[in-house]
């Protein structure tokens, strides 16, 4: 029992997926082609339809399938959904006169099933609009640039939104959702880490049968719970495999080692492949080819490691939802790439492993409470995130062991400065605290004086972001004391830099990460 989610490529749908989570519902996220038995092979008590870039009165713009009002579930459209149900059941949609893109206001009219009454603050992202509703709705809602906001069919079941209940900046969205997903659709609030792990077992064990396994590890929440959940599925089949890539931060190996060899005891294998890896990267400075080339080096070094192991057939990877997401997974035709990441659209062509992802489609949180549930230790759990490719997309540019030494250094001093301020305590992860943060070395050379002394040095850039699903995030408000003294410290302790900027950008525009 579970709610569909058709992805006409809105930037927003995966948000969609997370808010229906966060109400304990199962959904699944759909291209908005999929076959229609596919879709209802699930079993949905409710389809919701997303935004997408589209206007649906041109003649290549996605179209709605029969089989969705066919099925005579329950429907929700948003922006460009809501506009493809008008169109399909005989209304019209035109070019606004005044388009919408940002914060908005709306009042709701009383006796509606999906608002309440009253004024709502909401997030609108729409160049069209609806001029003629269809026969059986009603307006639900306008705004004083949008006359009809929020339609609903109550007979039929079937209701839109122009804006977008699924982010941060409409507060009263989650309880739209709400209203649509349980007491609309009557989908079961059962969507918890248990049955997450549950299900999940299950589907290790139908996947692998009797096979080894091989899990990469790195000491990061993804790749940790991952390989909990198959060692809890598997057992003695599974064995774990850390990689020293030559990539990590300071004194990273030795912390994940000891992490993991308490977890994972004599299943761990460690790998010394940092002259490897950094061989592949000499002279490689576009982030792309770094990220492909990282994660076919991975690839190689894992079979070279699996020969040893007697060839276990299957490879377990941490690729949780945001990472297929900005890597333009073939199921999200509609969406654009943002970027590779190293363990999706970097893995090589031909690899001797089939897949293991467990966490595929969770977003971070969710894998935290799986982590969490399945008992792992907390420095684990709350570690924060930490790119595959490692240090390769924080130092920008050609990707050298001076260079990645410098980086090293300038991150540590930072890491150490927020510490001892308080504010990497896992208990502020609540979208008020720090998400992640980091130091990236630039390219670029700039001119100081040290010791009344020119210096023409290179850059480091400050990096930390509040955030709940990493698929949003805002620049942390740090102490302007705390800049001061980490900067100070970075130029004074690190040789060959001699400026540090912070970063002041949120995602989006940019990517948490700058590669």
């Amino acid at each position: 029992m579970s709610i569909a989610i058709l992805d006409y490529g809105s930037q927003y749908t995966q948000l969609i997926a997370r808010r229906v989570r966060e109400l304990r519902v199962y959904c699944e996220l759909f291209p908005w082609d999929a076959p229609g038995q596919d879709v209802l092979a699930i079993a949905p008590q409710g389809l919701i339809l997303s935004g997408g870039p589209a206007s649906v009165y041109e003649n290549s713009a996605p179209f709605l399938p029969p089989y969705i009002l066919e099925s005579k579930l329950p429907l929700m459209g948003i922006c460009y959904g809501m506009q493809l149900l008008v169109q399909e059941l005989g209304g019209k949609v035109a070019l606004s006169n005044q388009r919408e893109y940002g914060l908005s206001e709306i009042t709701a009219s009383t006796g509606n099933p999906i608002l309440p009454p009253g004024t709502h603050q909401v997030w609108m992202s729409h160049g069209d609009w609806v001029e003629t509703l269809p026969s059986g709705f009603t307006s639900l809602a306008a705004s004083s640039s949008c006359p009809i906001a929020a339609i609903g069919d109550s007979k039929r079941r079937i209701y839109g939104l122009q804006f977008h209940p699924e982010v941060q900046h409409t507060p009263g969205g989650l309880g739209m959702l709400q209203r649509f997903v349980v007491d609309i659709c009557g989908a079961p609030a059962d969507w918890t880490p248990q049955s997450i792990i549950q299900s999940a077992v299950k589907k290790i064990r139908q996947q692998a049968g009797r096979q080894n396994v091989l899990a990469a590890v790195s000491g990061g929440v993804d790749s940790s719970v991952a390989a909990a959940l198959v060692h809890k599925a598997l057992g003695a089949q599974l064995s774990a495999v850390f990689v020293d890539n030559g990539l990590l931060r300071q004194g990273e190996r030795d912390q994940v080692e000891a992490a993991l060899h308490a977890r994972l005891g004599p299943e761990l294998h460690v790998v010394d492949a940092r002259q490897t890896f950094l061989s592949a990267l000499h002279n490689i400075n576009d982030p792309e080819q770094k990220r492909s080339i990282i994660g076919e080096t991975f690839i190689r070094v894992f079979e070279a490691q699996a020969k040893k192991l007697g060839k276990p057939r299957f490879l377990v990877q941490g690729t949780i939802y945001p990472d297929v997401v900005e890597s333009r997974a073939p199921e999200r035709a509609q969406a654009q790439r943002i970027k590779t990441h190293h363990n999706v659209g970097g893995l090589p062509e031909h690899m001797d492993f089939e897949l293991i992802e467990p966490l595929r489609y969770l977003f971070k949180d969710e894998v935290r409470a799986v982590g969490e549930a399945l008992g792992l230790p907390e420095e684990l759990v709350w570690r924060q995130p930490f790119p595959g490719p490692g240090l390769a997309v924080r130092c920008l540019g050609s990707v050298t062991e001076q260079r990645l030494t410098k980086l090293r250094a300038a991150d540590s001093i930072f890491r150490q400065e927020l510490i001892a301020a308080g504010l990497l305590n896992r208990h502020l992860h609540n979208g008020q605290g720090i998400a992640q943060a980091f130091a990236v070395l630039l390219p670029v050379r700039s001119v100081g004086v040290m010791g009344d002394q020119r210096t023409y040095q290179e850059a480091i850039a400050l990096r930390a972001v509040t955030s709940q699903d990493f698929m949003t995030a805002d620049w942390a408000r740090l102490p302007q004391e705390l800049l001061a003294s980490a900067a100070n410290r970075i130029v004074n302790e690190v040789a060959g830099v001699n400026r540090v900027v912070y970063d002041i950008t949120s995602k989006p525009p940019a990517t948490i990460e700058w590669e």
